[in-house]
């Protein structure tokens, strides 16, 4: 089993940055990848970024290019810096682990950008 905790989001105007930040316990030495998710009101939950436990990263085209995924491997935490935030990025934001086949989500934090 593993927990994972988020932190940073929040209400920012279109522009503007904020960081994400999520914790893992409990089997997180089994953890493969890790990356955020976003869900929108009325859409379906979307990959944002990913990272693997070597450091390889992928990102979605919208967001390629203005943020930025990292990870302590020590820490068990990821972290997600998001600039140049635009009114689309509002969604609700979930942190995600990979282990072995099975997905371990947190509760999400709420993303708002105000245009």
């Amino acid at each position: 089993q593993v927990q994972l905790v988020e932190s940073g989001g929040g209400l920012v105007q279109a522009g503007g940055s904020l960081r994400l930040s999520c914790a893992a316990s409990g089997s997180s030495d089994r953890i493969n990848d890790m990356g955020w998710y976003r869900q929108a009101p009325g859409k379906q939950r979307e990959l944002v970024a990913t990272i693997s436990s070597g450091g390889s990263t992928n990102y979605a085209d919208s967001v390629a290019g203005r943020f930025t995924i990292s990870r302590d491997n020590a820490k068990n935490t990821v972290d997600l810096q998001m600039n140049s935030l635009k009114p689309e990025d509002t969604a609700v934001y979930y942190c995600n682990a990979v282990v072995v086949i099975w997905n371990y989500w947190g509760q999400g934090t709420q993303v708002t950008v105000s245009s």
